[in-house]
């Protein structure tokens, strides 16, 4: 198998965890009136478990884990620096303009990725495509009576610095490309570790009362935020990180198609024109991507 084709592999690996991020809304909305960080408890220590359920056919756990001080704030800060941020940014911002901010990260990783080791810099179907699709966005939150006040300044900065972490985490994920996917179970499991404590200094626990909003939840933890990360690793460190970025402004309008065909969301006008953007930006990244 060639570089290339490798490549390629590892990109269609990653798209898989951008399908699986588009279960993210349904999923959540379905669990009920859990609290987030205790959402992110139960669902990280699930995504853990995934991982460390591998070893008992590969029983290579201690070496998977034993990774460097740099590795695991790596890996460790950016799952739960993103996730602190971003729910942070959902208490002190209104949730409209909190997403619409916070999804400047697929433009920061295709801006970021021109600092990668060997990258042979941007191309203007890169950006053109990461802006093409930022726009989508932006139509698929147009009309929900979006107003940036000052008021909520603090949430708005959370939610950038939560972009930026997260543009970075997956970046810089392609630096540290020796690091084995395994070792993100050990991310996930501390992430989970975490999100408990703030749970228990921040919260007040509520558990769901029907089966279905558990079983939302289970699946949320095997999904979104379990096996989408790991698909996210391998995409990042052997994929093409640029086309990745540019492709990850399909989750929420995979997300937004979800919730209609489920009810829980109505039909919009826009939605048509920002797929269309979206589809329209990612096929400009992918031309940049096959001349590159």
């Amino acid at each position: 198998m060639t570089a290339a084709s490798r490549d390629s592999r590892a990109t269609l690996i990653g798209f898989g965890a951008i399908l699986l991020w588009a279960l993210l809304a349904l999923f959540t909305a379905a669990s009920g009136g859990v609290p987030p960080f205790q959402l992110a408890a139960i669902t990280f220590l699930i995504g853990g478990a995934l991982g460390c359920a591998r070893f008992l056919v590969r029983p290579d756990l201690a070496r998977a884990l034993r990774q460097p001080f740099h590795v695991w704030l790596l890996g460790v800060g950016g799952l739960f620096g993103y996730h602190a941020l971003y729910f942070t940014a959902l208490r002190l911002a209104p949730p409209a303009e909190a997403g619409l901010i916070n999804y400047l990260w697929p433009l920061l990783i295709v801006l970021f990725s021109a600092w990668l080791p060997g990258a042979t810099g941007l191309r203007l179907g890169h950006v053109a495509g990461a802006l093409m699709g930022l726009a989508g966005v932006g139509i698929l939150f147009a009309g929900r009576d979006i107003g940036f006040g000052t008021d909520a300044l603090p949430g708005y900065a959370a939610s950038l610095a939560a972009a930026f972490v997260w543009a970075g985490y997956s970046v810089l994920s392609a630096r540290v490309g020796t690091v084995p996917t395994e070792a993100v179970a050990g991310f996930c499991l501390a992430t989970g570790l975490l999100s408990l404590l703030c749970h228990l200094v921040f919260e007040t626990s509520v558990w769901p009362q029907e089966a279905s909003a558990w079983a939302s939840i289970v699946l949320l933890g095997l999904g979104p935020v379990g096996a989408a990360f790991y698909l996210r690793d391998i995409g990042c460190k052997r994929g093409d990180v640029r086309l990745l970025g540019v492709a990850a402004y399909a989750a929420p309008v995979l997300s937004t198609l979800i919730l209609v065909a489920t009810g829980y969301a109505p039909v919009r006008p826009a939605l048509a024109l920002s797929c269309l953007l979206i589809v329209a930006g990612a096929l400009f990244a992918v031309r940049a991507s096959r001349t590159a």
